[in-house]
């Protein structure tokens, strides 16, 4: 990030030392060094007074680093929608696969292992969903977008809105034959290879 360089600057062009400014910040010369060497970041309060002292304004003083900063929250958004994706991926294979061998050697313990199982990745699609919701991405579209750090145009929003519906139960839909696909190639080995 660019505050500490600029905290470094600016303390150097007044001839202060890193002593003098902690004084003047109320904080640790530790502190100041720690922000110069961008291992922390000032809170609020601290920032407040280092643009009175250096005398530059607050949006001055932090431009750029907020652009960074929302370029660091959008990919950890993005890793964080990447591996709930992945789990919920898994957790579907788990119950698609699980099913047939379940009910057949376990019976009724079979059957609540799996729905135990299934309220789990319930769980994992809600919170898929509230992500999504959260950050305005629903349609595959918007997805890309925001896994690519972009952002759509209003009119590309509004196209969106409109197959928002229609994406949902076509996924619906291929999620459902695929789980069909997968449960009926259990079945088969399990019947025919297995036994």
């Amino acid at each position: 990030m660019d505050i500490g360089n600029k905290i470094k600057k600016y303390r150097e062009q007044r001839n202060l030392s890193q002593d003098d400014l902690a004084l003047k910040v109320f904080v640790s010369r530790q502190t100041i060094s720690n922000w110069e060497t961008n291992k922390s970041y000032p809170d609020i309060k601290s920032l407040s007074l280092l643009t009175n002292i250096f005398g530059v304004s607050l949006d001055e003083f932090v431009k750029g680093d907020i652009d960074m900063m929302r370029r660091e929250i959008k990919k950890e958004k993005v890793k964080e929608f990447h591996l709930l994706n992945y789990v919920f991926l898994i957790e579907m294979l788990i119950l698609a696969i699980a099913a047939y061998p379940l009910f057949k050697f376990f019976d009724t313990l079979g059957v609540i292992i799996w729905l135990l199982l299934f309220i789990v990745t319930f769980i994992t699609a809600t919170i898929a969903e509230k992500f999504k919701k959260d950050n305005n991405v629903e349609t595959y579209k918007e997805i890309l977008a925001f896994l690519e750090g972009k952002s759509l145009t209003y009119e590309e929003r509004q196209q969106e809105k409109g197959k928002r519906v229609y994406q949902k139960i076509v996924f619906a839909m291929v999620a459902a034959l695929l789980a069909l696909v997968l449960c009926l190639i259990v079945i088969f080995i399990i019947d025919n290879v297995l036994m």
